[in-house]
């Protein structure tokens, strides 16, 4: 018994410097890794490049001015006609009458004005009764124009040129006036809307030349409408452009409903001013925009930037930052300035995957 108490007292001491030594101390933090990139300055005329939809001018819904039957219907979906084509004639016998009765009225008082206007030069009439016959032909005249203008409006004519979407009413049905008999597409000119980010947009003034491309490969320069001042859903400014096809007519790949790919070229400006990154890379604190790089020490410095303009959806190019600085792209969410960093080496360009 004496034995064992010996050993157990000879043991503490040495359980007392494993204690200090291991067990005393908090285990440190682990270093994690980030991805970075080198960034480099924008170094050429920059060009944004977007898709769009081409669309025709005006969308047109053309109407009888006045109500009646339908007697034909000289226009089908798809064809193709001209300004002043004959589209739809209504039912127009009730109309002729109507003129040819007040025709015939007109005629009879026309014939005692000109009566009176005899008797009255040679003071027969009195100036009132004469001027009471005047107003009366006139108004005469106004009624017989009038009803003249109902049975002209019985044609239907093309008030452009364009292409009939749709035919909304067959031969001998009633319609009213101002209700569609046809729509169709005006395409005396195509447009491209196109959405562009809101960057782009505060660098609008920027933009200096545009040009339109099909997915044969034919390009048309493009001349800019507007922008509407006002985001969508998605944070993106609509931009319309006005196709410039000269005096050819409306071409297959220009199509309305096609998509083409919208090229905006900018002035240089900024040339030399600005760095290209991905949009991963840029974080905010409100609005304040920011970039977390890789000092000296492998330790986190946070920048303040200036976002300029997005290249594409991926890629944006942003002002206070040196070409060559090292920039996160990845593993940045919840690190702190001041952290220390491991950076993810670079691929191998001749061990790719790391197999070798």
């Amino acid at each position: 018994m004496k034995t064992v108490i010996r050993v157990a007292a000879a043991l503490l001491p040495i359980a007392a410097v494993i204690s200090c030594a291991g067990g005393g101390n908090a285990a440190e933090p682990a270093v994690r890794t980030v991805k970075t990139m080198t960034v480099s300055s924008v170094d050429s005329i920059k060009t944004l490049t977007c898709p769009g939809i081409v669309q025709e001018m005006h969308s047109i819904n053309v109407a009888f001015k006045t109500p009646g039957q339908l007697v034909r219907v000289n226009v089908e979906e798809g064809n193709y006609i001209r300004e002043g084509q004959l589209i739809a004639s209504l039912d127009d016998s009730d109309y002729k009458l109507g003129v040819e009765a007040l025709q015939i009225q007109y005629d009879q008082l026309s014939d005692e004005v000109s009566r009176l206007r005899e008797l009255y030069k040679k003071k027969s009439v009195s100036a009132n009764d004469y001027e009471k016959a005047e107003a009366g032909l006139k108004q005469l005249a106004v009624q017989l124009q009038v009803n003249k203008n109902k049975l002209a409006y019985t044609k239907l004519y093309a008030p452009v040129s364009g292409y009939v979407k749709s035919v909304n009413f067959a031969k001998s049905e009633m319609v009213d006036a101002g209700t569609p008999i046809i729509s169709m597409m005006d395409v005396s000119g195509l447009e491209v809307q196109a959405d562009i980010a809101a960057a782009d947009y505060l660098d609008r003034s920027s933009f200096k030349s545009f040009t339109v491309r099909t997915s044969s490969g034919e390009t048309r320069g493009a001349k800019l409408l507007g922008i509407v001042p006002k985001a969508d859903g998605n944070q993106l400014y609509r931009m319309t452009l006005k196709i410039d096809h000269g005096s050819s007519q409306m071409k297959d790949s220009f199509l309305p409903g096609t998509n083409v790919e919208v090229n905006v070229e900018r002035n240089g400006r900024n040339v030399g001013r600005d760095v290209s990154m991905p949009l991963s890379a840029i974080c905010y604190d409100g609005k304040q925009p920011y970039v977390l790089t890789v000092g000296k020490d492998s330790s986190i410095v946070r920048m303040n930037v200036e976002l300029t303009s997005s290249a594409d959806v991926t890629c944006a190019h942003v002002r206070g930052l040196a070409s060559g600085t090292e920039v996160v792209v990845a593993g940045s969410s919840s690190l702190k300035e001041g952290e220390k960093v491991n950076v993810l080496p670079a691929p191998s360009e001749t061990n790719i995957g790391g197999l070798l």
